[in-house]
């Protein structure tokens, strides 16, 4: 799976758990040296960092004799260097969003051609409810396999007494049922993973399963109807797959499941976190509906007995304005962006050597701009506008600046100040004000002197409940996952 939260170990899991760090160093040797002693004199550039990983999994699952892999593409499928198993058990495809617009294109047809790369002939496919005309473009690009099998015929069949029988050209596609339907008369299914959004991930994590299970002689989960070309049934342009009767093992599965950074809530004492790694306006909104269900039950407080604060960064080429915009609803008095860095001098596992500290400043500072003009556009407010500034001269030491990224004192305070760190380690203290034991408090003798940072810190000292949403970057949840739990480091 990819990105990693915390260490690159987690991209290559065995019975859930990430490789230990002797087999991790064992195999990564091993495949360096090799594909170094092997490469190309005329062409001498070894694999880039994804597609080194992706070998490299292969390898440890070949050689640790698993029973089962399950790959996660990463970008797309169609050209994505995980698409080289040829004749894999199943394939599905989960809710489609809009992301690596440069790569994939900028819509969502474009993006589903992408994402039905990863079908292949004779094999089952599943996915789940998707917007009418991307569920088109996969069925589409199911049935095209169809054309590719009859053009070069040779390469499907396999012996059969004195004839030849040919293994189904198409690859048959299939949607999931909702998960309702498999609770129809049995007991409520319970998700390790809060969200609704996770109930049609688990309906599709149910077809896989059957389908491997299938593939291994068990029995009694219900039949697959053979997919026609040409095929509707009720109206739709894929066949409904059969709900079927969880087994045991898999209603525990599902309960018991566990992914770092998504949904995922600790609560440090009065200061709680609420951590989702949502990066597209569609993962946003869920994880805004998400907020809502876990954190904001009640109507918010206005004795300043609860204080909620928004952490945030995105990265590539996000549309960021759209994903802070769906933020807003949730009322916050904070807003804090900052880099994925830990430090201002950060662990290799989660440093991206591709962007420099004063780039990555630079868009914390358009993300603080763009979220007080929308504060702006919202309530008709007056807020402090912050004057374009560049990164560069704002790393400078200055006894006035202190550890805080601010432009010049507001005229009068904001009712949703935006702030800017240079590090999520800085950030993370000045929002926890000494109150999660976790981090340490923000040295007095470094405080800033303007009034939304030093008015802040008696709000959060003072507050009953401190509530933080990180979210905008899977990268950003896995730095401040390091931070509020250093076993992970381990």
């Amino acid at each position: 799976s990819s990105p990693h939260l915390v260490q690159v170990r987690e991209r290559i899991r065995i019975n859930g758990q990430p490789i230990s760090k002797e087999l991790f160093s064992k195999y990564f040797w091993l495949v360096y040296n090799r594909l170094e002693e092997t490469k190309d004199p005329a062409h001498a550039s070894m694999p880039a960092y994804f597609r080194f990983l992706t070998i490299m999994a292969f390898h440890v699952f070949l050689q640790e004799k698993v029973d089962l892999a399950v790959v996660e593409v990463g970008i797309g499928g169609a050209y994505d260097c995980t698409n080289i198993i040829r004749a894999p058990v199943v394939c599905g495809i989960s809710s489609l969003g809009i992301d690596h617009t440069s790569i994939l294109g900028d819509t969502m047809e474009k993006i589903a051609w992408q994402k039905g790369g990863i079908f292949k002939p004779g094999v089952p496919a599943f996915t789940v409810a998707q917007p009418e005309r991307p569920l088109h473009v996969l069925r589409d690009r199911a049935q095209e396999l169809e054309v590719s099998w009859v053009a070069g015929r040779g390469g499907w069949g396999v012996p059969h007494g004195r004839g030849l029988s040919l293994l189904s050209p198409q690859c048959p596609l299939y949607l999931c049922p909702e998960l309702d339907t498999f609770e129809r008369g049995h007991q409520v299914l319970e998700l390790g993973l809060a969200g609704a959004h996770q109930r049609s991930n688990a309906a599709l994590a149910l077809q896989l399963a059957r389908a491997w299970l299938q593939r291994r002689g068990c029995q009694g989960l219900g039949e697959l109807k053979e997919v026609l070309p040409g095929m509707e049934l009720a109206g739709r342009p894929v066949p409904l797959a059969p709900a079927f009767r969880p087994t045991d093992a898999m209603i525990q599965g599902l309960r018991d499941t566990e992914w770092l950074g998504r949904t995922q809530v600790l609560p440090h004492g009065p200061v709680t976190w609420y951590l989702d790694g949502a990066h597209t306006t569609s993962s946003v909104q869920a994880c805004v509906r998400w907020f809502h269900q876990a954190a904001l039950n009640q109507d918010k407080r206005h004795d300043g007995s609860e204080v909620r604060v928004l952490v945030f960064n995105a990265t590539g080429d996000r549309d960021t304005a759209a994903l802070l915009k769906l933020l807003l609803p949730c009322h916050f008095d904070y807003a804090v962006f900052c880099p994925n860095f830990t430090e201002v001098s950060g662990n290799a596992d989660q440093q991206n050597f591709n962007v420099t500290l004063e780039n990555a400043l630079t868009r914390c500072l358009e993300n603080q701009r763009t979220w007080t003009r929308l504060l702006e556009e919202k309530g008709g407010q007056d807020p402090w506008l912050p004057a374009p500034l560049r990164a560069g001269g704002l790393l400078q030491p200055a006894p006035t600046r202190g550890t805080l990224l601010l432009v010049p004192p507001a005229p009068r305070p904001l009712n949703s100040p935006a702030l800017v760190f240079p590090c999520l380690a800085q950030a993370l203290r000045w929002v926890a004000q000494g109150r999660d034991p976790r981090l340490a408090a923000p040295a007095a003798t470094r405080a800033h002197p303007h009034p939304a940072a030093s008015s802040g810190a008696v709000l959060l000292r003072e507050a009953a409940a401190v509530r933080v949403l990180v979210t905008g970057s899977l990268h950003l949840v896995g730095g401040v996952l390091r931070l509020l739990d250093p076993v992970l480091s381990q």
